[in-house]
């Protein structure tokens, strides 16, 4: 399974709403000029976030996006989900080989249980072993 651009750089959307929660919105134009991505881009990733209600736009001058609940309550899982859809290695049929069958199912719940359990307050914290902040890497 691989996450793509659209997770990838959804979840950079959100960490740094994470990053910045409480001070007010934050611009996509900031986000892109900040991690060298496309504004574009951003664009069509924020709508569907927006219409999860994972983020608010916020209109004016001095608008932007903020997120729609406190980053403890938002999981990297909501997230991908809104983006990339449902989480599976492969789609597991019900006439597979029951060894297989049980690998892929509990690949897919160790995916789960990782996505799940890490929150946007997590990842906007991180801080690598030698206590200094990084940017988080996903590999799946």
């Amino acid at each position: 399974m691989k996450i793509s651009t659209k997770g990838r750089y959804g979840l950079t959307i959100m960490i740094e709403l994470a990053k910045k929660h409480g001070e007010g919105p934050t611009s996509l134009k900031s986000i892109a000029q900040t991690h060298n991505l496309s504004e574009h881009y951003l664009e069509q990733l924020i709508a569907p976030l927006r219409n999860a209600r994972l983020v608010k736009s916020i209109r004016g001058a001095y608008g932007g996006y903020i997120l729609g609940e406190e980053p403890m309550n938002i999981t990297a899982g909501d997230i991908i989900r809104v983006l990339e859809g449902p989480i599976s290695p492969v789609e597991v049929m019900d006439d597979e080989e029951p060894a297989k069958r049980h690998l892929w199912i509990r690949i897919r719940d160790a995916v789960k249980d990782v996505i799940d359990n890490t929150t946007l307050e997590d990842l906007a914290n991180y801080t690598d072993k030698d206590g200094e902040q990084e940017n988080y890497m996903f590999y799946i």
